[in-house]
């Protein structure tokens, strides 16, 4: 989608897109789609937005539970105390060891363009 390489979306680059995963709306409604997602309203959705957009939000429970140093971020040290490597099938087998499989689980939240491990 981001076919400039800048980490954020234009409208045309959002509403193409929208078009290449299938979602057929009209320019007026994914002006409104888009208008609600640029939090900031610089004109460009950036990763963040993006994704706090797609994600249900956390409950205040959950984030509780992940936020172990009570900064009210949820932060890769914070997801070390409570995510258990252990219980993975390329642990038990011994292909990886706990640190690779940490770095595997962190690799499911990081921008495609922007692999930084946090």
């Amino acid at each position: 989608m981001d076919d400039d390489g800048s980490k954020s979306l234009n409208f045309q680059e959002f509403k193409k897109g929208l078009e290449d995963y299938g979602v057929s709306v009209g320019k007026d409604k994914a002006q409104q789609i888009f208008a609600m997602m640029d939090k900031d309203g610089s004109g460009t959705i950036n990763f963040d937005e993006f994704l706090e957009k797609l994600r249900p939000p956390m409950s205040s429970a959950r984030r509780q539970k992940f936020d172990k140093t009570g900064d009210g971020v949820v932060t890769v040290a914070d997801l070390q105390g409570v995510y258990n490597s252990k219980h993975h099938p390329k642990y038990k087998s011994g292909e990886w060891t706990e640190e690779q499989v940490f770095h595997s689980f962190l690799e499911n939240f990081d921008s495609p363009n922007d692999k930084d491990g946090k």
